[in-house]
């Protein structure tokens, strides 16, 4: 879902999901999990949270996400790409919009491009679409039990990681909430977080917590995440073509309840300042919209698309 390239901040500002909530100001019907308590998170007179709450919050926050990332499995959905490319005086010198059909195909989450510029592919491009999804459910409906077994070993490896990098956000933030305010017409806390001064990454990612900063918005009923913006505050490079992520480059994040049972993404926008190895800095801002978000029934059964009768 998250095509942007920008997992560092997502996934930072993923677990800011439930600061600074008033244990007696929590409804009753707010549930965790099965086995899960929920962690006295009643900040001090200033507003804050201690870093042991912190740890508790993360514990919580981590299989909250972890949920969310299960559900999505069970949907469909439509996700339309517009991006901007700016001229070096800020203004837009060519659009490019791209709309999706996603959905999971054998445990694999598939995008099949259907409109250009808000217009149906033509017939040529079309085709090329539904070949790359037949390849997916060929190399799917032939994988052996033991590539399948690499597969699923290798993901959950990959959730852990997760985890892990989660739990290390609790030691380089300070965290303060600051209010409450309307979002989607729902209650939510509003929390930010500025970095630790002398915090010391243990995790390769986690040196780049440092590097920003962001507000959160926190549905108050399901203590879920509603919204997010964050901000980097210094440039930052990474990648062997050393990309490069320009102080102001910004990224926000809107999500809603689907189905009363998980919280997908709405809305997202990014403002990118980028500079790729030796080229030239280009400006981006690219926005991301989801929609129609469709439970796929786990009755329903996935067919070669020769075998799909007009």
């Amino acid at each position: 879902m998250r095509r942007l390239g920008l997992a560092l901040p997502f996934m930072l500002l993923a677990v800011l999901m439930a600061f600074g909530q008033d244990q007696s100001a929590l409804p009753a019907s707010a549930t965790l999990s099965r086995t899960a308590s929920l962690p006295d998170l009643k900040p001090d007179a200033s507003g804050k949270l201690s870093q042991e709450q912190m740890q508790q919050l993360f514990r919580v926050v981590a299989d909250k996400d972890l949920e969310n990332d299960k559900r999505l499995r069970d949907y469909t959905y439509v996700e339309r790409d517009e991006e901007h490319k700016l001229d070096g005086k800020g203004e837009v010198k060519s659009t490019e919009v791209k709309t999706y059909d996603v959905m999971e195909l054998y445990g694999e989450q598939v995008q099949r491009l259907i409109e250009k510029d808000d217009k149906p592919l033509d017939q040529k491009d079309a085709a090329k679409e539904e070949e790359k999804i037949q390849k997916v459910i060929d190399k799917r409906k032939n994988e052996s039990e033991g590539d399948r077994k690499k597969r699923e070993e290798k993901e959950e490896k990959d959730r852990e990681e997760s985890r892990k990098f989660v739990r290390e956000v609790a030691d380089a933030y300070n965290f303060t909430l600051v209010g409450t305010e309307l979002v989607g017409g729902r209650e939510a806390w509003v929390i930010e977080g500025e970095p630790r001064p002398g915090f010391v990454p243990k995790l390769k990612e986690s040196k780049y917590l440092s590097k920003f900063r962001g507000r959160v918005w926190i549905d108050k009923n399901d203590l879920q995440l509603a919204k997010m913006d964050v901000e980097c505050l210094d440039t930052i490079s990474w990648g062997l073509f050393l990309a490069r992520f320009h102080k102001g480059s910004r990224f926000m994040l809107e999500q809603t309840r689907v189905n009363d049972e998980v919280w997908l993404p709405l809305h997202v926008t990014a403002k990118i300042d980028v500079r790729l190895a030796l080229l030239k800095n280009f400006d981006v801002n690219l926005e991301q919209t989801y929609r129609d978000y469709k439970k796929f029934r786990a009755t329903a059964k996935i067919v070669s698309v020769g075998d799909v009768k007009p």
